[in-house]
């Protein structure tokens, strides 16, 4: 078991990393209100989530701005600027995974989500996640402040956006 000081190191993670992480990330969104909305049923969301993921912020591992804390409990992956998700494969992920029934309102969200992106090219952060035995000891903020502080250095815009109203005051 890893020290709270081990867990809130953070580290880029690699292409190795990407199962695992991805994991993480599937677990820290197991009771996020608008995924489970839009993938209610569990074993769709095990199936189609971690597509989504892949999909949605895996081209962060491609560009070195996937970051975890070294012990794997924490994971943030940022798309750099002129860098976005791959709408392409997510459109039919979700077409597959999600209800035949939901799907109108769901494309409907996304889209509307999608058209709030700043018009400049930005830092995007598509998912940020702790596994829920580990959230509340500030590995989300850890994460933020590591990415945040090379942006800001730069002088860069991020943009992120959060479907769980309890992750807003991060």
């Amino acid at each position: 078991m890893s020290t709270a000081s081990e867990s809130l190191a953070v580290v880029s993670a690699t292409e190795n990393d990407r199962t695992r992480m991805i994991a993480t990330l599937v677990a820290a969104f197991t009771a996020d209100p608008f995924i489970r909305w839009m993938l209610p049923d569990a074993h769709e969301y095990l199936t189609t989530f971690p597509e989504v993921l892949r999909h949605y912020g895996g081209r962060a591992f491609e560009h070195g701005a996937a970051h975890r804390t070294s012990d794997g409990s924490g994971v943030a992956l940022w798309l750099p600027p002129d860098v976005g998700p791959d709408e392409e494969a997510l459109g039919a992920v979700v077409q597959e995974g999600v209800a035949t029934e939901q799907q109108e309102e769901a494309f409907g969200v996304l889209e509307q989500v999608g058209a709030s992106h700043p018009e400049e090219p930005h830092w995007f952060l598509p998912a940020i996640g702790v596994d829920p035995h580990a959230q509340g000891r500030g590995i989300g903020s850890a994460l933020l402040a590591h990415a945040l502080a090379a942006i800001d250095e730069k002088r860069e815009i991020a943009y992120l956006e959060s479907t769980h109203p309890r992750n807003v005051p991060l």
